[in-house]
């Protein structure tokens, strides 16, 4: 990975020299080659491998074509790379245990150890960090660990799609010990294909040696036909989470039409929006324009109608008036607008509410719709009692 190390870059000089220096086929004594300078990011600074493969001296020997690396170098970092197993680790740990993003990831790396990586040069570096978890996760070894105090296994198949149109994930889990078993990608949900998934998960239990108490998956065709013919004698369960949304189903239908309804009453808040910064723009004084003196400015009826919903125009009737320029000053002020922040502020919290579709079957958005309009309209009476003409009273 080509990087451009910045001139004034101190780097700690380190040698490294293969320990065996016997030809394996030969005997003889191996000489060195070249030198090879590898320098890379650590989280103790920059660094600078100086590596001295060695080589037979023998031409007819058939040992003289291969060179011979020190094995110190991959216990610091892998050829090629541009940061040391310690950067490595650390920014493999920060995406996958605690879930930071690239940006957050690069942001720290710069602030504290001075170590200044691309986003692509991170990324990859985190492709190789998953595959490399993926590989001991599916170790047969450390899976046998994993399960020596596990008496039966309750495993699970779901598909998991990111975006219409993109291939499925399928992932099979095995939820005594929370583990993920593999997970693969497959471009159609035939049979055939969920059955080769399946069939693996068998051998997985083969080499594992332990019984299989329980199946549990959404219950698709596929699933359950694949299933049945590799594990005939182990109980196949519905999901609770799918089994309950789909018995939620039909309240999750009333649930969006009233939605609808919802969202079509509160219609024109755009316009709304639109009006008070239009009206806003056009109040504005050019700044070629001094302003010596407060000023009454009385807003136009129709811009204060067309400004607010029907139900709260009472709150926001009154004048607003201009605030006064600081005396000497040539810097222009715009009116104030006390009535169009209000509208704008309940604007904003309107849409956010109109924009939370987040929720299962036992929180469906459109009650929590419900909820949060129906405080918005408790504000608003409580800003119609306290206020008078849209003017606030004095305290």
């Amino acid at each position: 990975m080509r990087h451009r190390w910045p001139e004034d870059t101190v780097f700690t000089r380190k040698e490294l020299v293969p320990e065996e220096r016997t030809c394996p086929e030969c005997g003889r004594y191996m000489h060195i080659g070249y030198h090879d300078r590898h320098p890379l990011y650590t989280l103790e600074g920059p660094l600078e491998l100086i590596c001295k493969p060695v080589r037979c001296p023998d031409k007819a020997c058939q040992g003289h074509t291969q060179f011979f690396r020190p094995l110190g170098e991959t216990a610091i970092a892998l050829p090629g790379w541009l940061v040391g197993w310690d950067v490595f680790c650390w920014i493999g740990h920060r995406r996958c245990a605690r879930h930071w993003s690239v940006p957050t990831i690069r942001a720290e790396l710069a602030d504290s150890y001075g170590i200044r990586l691309s986003p692509d040069a991170i990324e990859v570096y985190i492709n190789r960090y998953q595959t490399m978890l993926a590989a001991r996760h599916q170790d047969p070894q450390e899976l046998a660990a994993a399960y020596q105090d596990v008496d039966d296994l309750i495993l699970t198949i779901d598909g998991i799609q990111p975006e219409k149109g993109h291939e499925t994930l399928y992932v099979v889990r095995e939820l005594n010990s929370q583990r993920v078993w593999f997970a693969e990608a497959l471009l159609s949900s035939a049979a055939p294909e969920v059955r080769r998934l399946v069939t693996r998960a068998r051998e997985w239990v083969e080499f594992l040696g332990k019984k299989v108490r329980l199946w549990l998956s959404d219950k698709q065709e596929a699933f359950v036909t694949s299933i049945a013919a590799e594990f005939p004698a182990v109980p196949h369960r519905y999901c609770s989470n799918h089994f309950l949304r789909d018995v939620a189903k039909p309240v999750l239908d009333k649930d969006s039409a009233a939605k609808v309804k919802m969202r079509r009453k509160v219609r024109g808040l755009r316009a709304i929006e639109r009006q008070v910064l239009d009206d806003r723009r056009e109040a504005e004084v050019p700044s070629s324009q001094a302003v010596t003196a407060p000023e009454a400015v009385a807003v136009p009826e129709a811009a204060r109608a067309a400004s607010v919903p029907a139900p709260c125009g009472e709150a926001f009737s009154g004048p607003a008036a201009t605030e006064a320029a600081p005396a000497g000053t040539q810097e222009a002020r715009r009116p104030a607008d006390e009535a169009g922040d209000v509208v704008l502020d309940y604007a904003a919290a309107i849409r956010g509410v109109l924009n939370d579709d987040q929720g299962g079957p036992l929180h469906p958005p459109g009650a929590r719709m419900a909820k949060g309009l129906r405080e918005i309209n408790e504000s608003v009476q409580r800003s119609v009692e306290e206020k008078k003409g849209g003017v606030r009273r004095n305290s």
